[in-house]
């Protein structure tokens, strides 16, 4: 049976060019590719069993963390990370108009703050206007000679739109890592083990406590960041990713899972997996 991936649709956007590449990794066999309107909606479609997969962004090496992500991943603690691929992200100006026209410029959330300072240089009159995702801003474009959308350059050919600028990332190393959520949990060829937690106490030194087993098993923090419990002010959920090098690792993080569990609250692990970098030139 064909497996069913959903993705934040529609065509066109970095999370399909990440779902076609992970689905390959993931050696699914023609596999059905399903765009959602909206991450929130690409995740309930795992959660809920909908679908076989999910291809989600969870981090971007210029905004951090994919809050709708996270707090996902949190809420839904029975999905598994089973793959990750980081790609390159190489942002675009679309627009049927000319750059001079310009007053109003869409797009994701996420792109607008990776392109803000190019914005501010170069179209400093122009209102933003966030949504759903690139290709919807696209879409949203498409006739007017005033709005401009920042998407890849992959959609000037789908929508038929002219190329004002490219790349306008602020930070040319721009790079988001997309992640393959499943039911499922795969630990072959592991690199990368991700967890969160929630503490039993806010008190002095608790946070540093669990903190320590993590050295003290020898693994290096490759990620931390914190997250409101959106319960009450001041409470926090600690995301974590520490390195894999090898299956002892792998056994060794089951005790490290032992040893903090007993100071939190809640823990949820999200799995063992290879996480690779991926060249799209």
């Amino acid at each position: 049976m064909r497996k069913q991936v959903a993705y934040l649709g529609p065509e066109g956007t970095y999370a399909e060019k990440a779902a076609h590449i992970l689905s390959k990794l993931a050696n699914f066999e023609s596999p059905l590719f399903v765009p959602c309107n909206g991450l929130y909606s690409v995740i309930k479609s795992i959660a809920y069993k909908n679908c076989d997969a999910a291809i989600v962004p969870i981090e971007n090496s210029v905004e951090g963390g994919v809050t709708t992500t996270l707090d996902a991943l949190w809420k839904f603690s029975d999905i598994n990370i089973q793959k990750a691929i980081v790609l390159p992200i190489k942002h675009a100006l679309l627009s049927h108009g000319e750059i001079t026209e310009i007053s109003e410029v869409l797009s994701h959330p996420q792109a607008l703050a990776q392109c803000s300072e190019w914005l501010s240089e170069n179209l400093p009159e122009a209102i933003t206007l966030p949504t759903k995702s690139t290709s919807e801003a696209v879409n949203m474009v498409k006739g007017s000679s005033f709005r401009a959308a920042i998407g890849s350059k992959s959609l000037i050919k789908i929508e038929g739109l002219n190329e004002l600028a490219y790349p306008i990332n602020d930070v040319p190393g721009n790079c988001t890592r997309f992640v393959l959520l499943s039911k499922e949990s795969i630990l072959d060829g592991a690199n990368i083990a991700s967890f969160a937690f929630s503490l039993l106490s806010n008190n002095p030194g608790a946070l540093l406590e669990a903190l320590n087993y993590i050295s003290e098993f020898g693994f290096n923090m490759s990620k931390i960041e914190s997250r409101p419990s959106k319960r009450e002010l001041g409470e926090y959920i600690i995301f974590v990713d520490i390195e894999i090098t090898n299956l002892s690792n792998v056994e060794a993080f089951e005790k490290l899972k032992k040893k903090i569990r007993p100071l939190c609250e809640h823990l949820v692990d999200f799995g063992c997996y290879l996480s690779e970098k991926i060249n799209l030139d």
